[in-house]
């Protein structure tokens, strides 16, 4: 699959569930969201590099898929080509390359200056390794729920447009004005590989790419 075809509509219409199973669907989603939603705020409070603030990362990933896992069964997609992942692997280095330019420029603008510190501030802080353990586990289980669960719960209600603005608000329990307006371009990145792919495999490659990148290179 090539760069523009993982980031455009899909072929084919795909399958929606209907019935009991979407039923099922839609309350274990509801109920995943909630609790995920409650655990991110703590997360984002607890002090940073201490053992609250790791502990809290991972449940918050492990609610995510769980609660993903649960509702239902849950589409890897396909990425056509010997080169399957040089799609996803490509976005995540544009997205990367987009947000470092976008950090530079924030960080001469007070209203958006003191929310990127305080991002950068998590990352730095304490053990980077168990930061990242907690990153990847957070961009796998995020794109395993929203994504994957919730993406299908929609249907054929504008999944993209609703499982994005859902991700936007759930984000906002993080009360810090950079992660929701990161969120607002990275879910609907991710939601457009998952319509193209018909599947979370590229939005979870793409995730966790850009996450490495974000935490290792991103300029401080």
């Amino acid at each position: 699959m090539r760069l523009p075809e993982i980031l455009g509509p899909p072929a084919a219409q795909a399958a929606v569930e209907e019935g009991p199973v979407v039923r099922r669907r839609r309350v274990l989603v509801l109920v995943t969201l909630v609790v995920g939603t409650g655990l991110l705020g703590a997360t984002l409070a607890a002090p940073q590099g201490s053992g609250l603030f790791y502990g809290l990362g991972l449940l918050v990933a492990a609610t995510w898929v769980l609660g993903g896992l649960l509702s239902g069964p849950l589409p890897l997609g396909r990425l056509d080509g010997g080169r399957a992942l040089a799609a996803p692997l490509a976005v995540a280095a544009l997205l990367f390359l987009a947000f470092s330019a976008v950090t530079l420029v924030a960080q001469r603008i007070p209203l958006l200056a003191g929310a990127v510190e305080r991002v950068l501030a998590k990352a730095d802080g304490g053990s980077r390794a168990l930061v990242l353990v907690v990153a990847l586990a957070n961009g796998l289980g995020e794109e395993v729920f929203f994504r994957g669960a919730l993406h299908s719960a929609f249907g054929r209600h504008r999944p993209l447009l609703w499982a994005t603005a859902t991700y936007v608000l759930v984000t906002v329990a993080t009360l810090n004005v950079a992660l929701v307006l990161a969120a607002v371009v990275m879910g609907t990145v991710f939601a457009a590989e998952r319509r193209a792919t018909r599947g979370v495999l590229a939005p979870i490659v793409t995730h966790l790419s850009w996450s490495t990148l974000v935490l290792f290179l991103l300029p401080r």
